[in-house]
């Protein structure tokens, strides 16, 4: 595992968001790297409230949460299907796990992934019997501190070896890393498999299908450009993605963010 990605792919308006809160990630332990893209630690302390949008990554989290006026809490998030929303208020905190695509299951191996999907569940409920001991995570000050909590957290919990797990992650990863894998059949043929026999690797270890994954990291292409560039040829980056038209490109972003590419674009600048 490298060092924890630098970039703020997913995040919407990510230059508002670092504005007010501070935003930090970190490495977990040597044994957990192979499953985690990093720790991430959010603290803020807000005089007006701000609404944070987030277009979710195909990665399962585990997050610790405070917020003000609310007893800490943690919970396994499921993929998010469509645009995260959360306002944040008063003072707070959030300690959480950002697993690599296909990386949860060896830490809770008793269903499919897909069965988290679009769900926020309590610790209690997803480790039944353990105590995920929320203070030790979310009360020291000290951000080692919070990462040590977090390492023994998951080490309590796994990670059982499981090849198949390391199957989906190496292919989620070649999805993400090379824009020119576009239809699923392909990416298939490519693999030595069949597309049924894919669709049912990302379903029990993803917990959604490659062609959404695929999609979903178009969107966040298509988000960053938005962000970083102006005058954006729109029907450029479409063929550069692999859309078939701009109108197919704009309609999956609008989808997803809200609105549409151009019109995201001038308001980030």
């Amino acid at each position: 595992m490298a060092a924890p990605r630098r970039d703020t792919r997913g995040i919407v308006d990510a230059p508002g968001l670092l504005a007010r809160v501070r935003f930090r990630r970190h490495t977990p332990a040597e044994p957990l790297r192979p499953y985690l893209e990093h720790y991430w630690l959010i603290d803020w302390d807000l005089t007006e409230p701000y609404v944070s949008h987030v277009v979710p990554h195909p990665s399962v989290n585990i997050v610790f949460q405070r917020f003000e006026g609310r007893e800490p809490f943690g919970e396994v998030a499921g993929i998010g299907l469509g645009l995260f929303t959360h306002e944040l208020r008063g003072r707070g905190r959030v300690c959480g796990v950002q697993f690599r695509p296909g990386g949860f299951r060896p830490f809770a191996p008793g269903r499919a992934v897909s069965g988290w999907t679009g769900r926020r569940v309590p610790l209690a409920e997803a480790y039944p019997g353990t105590d995920p001991d929320v203070d030790a995570v979310l009360g020291p000050d000290g951000e080692r501190d919070r990462v040590a909590a977090l390492d023994a957290f998951l080490l309590r919990h796994g990670p059982r070896p499981d090849p198949q797990a390391a199957l989906a992650m190496a292919l989620a990863d070649r999805i993400r890393r090379d824009r020119t894998i576009r239809r699923v059949g392909d990416f298939a043929r490519s693999e030595g498999m069949s597309v049924r026999s894919v669709q049912r690797l990302f379903a029990e270890y993803v917990g959604v299908g490659p062609k959404w994954v695929i999609l979903r990291y178009r969107v966040h292409d298509a988000l960053e450009r938005a962000e970083s560039s102006s005058g954006t040829d729109w029907a450029a980056l479409a063929a550069d993605l692999g859309y078939a038209d701009q109108a197919h490109l704009v309609r999956d972003f609008t989808a997803t963010v809200g609105v549409p590419p151009t019109a995201y674009a001038q308001s980030v600048r």
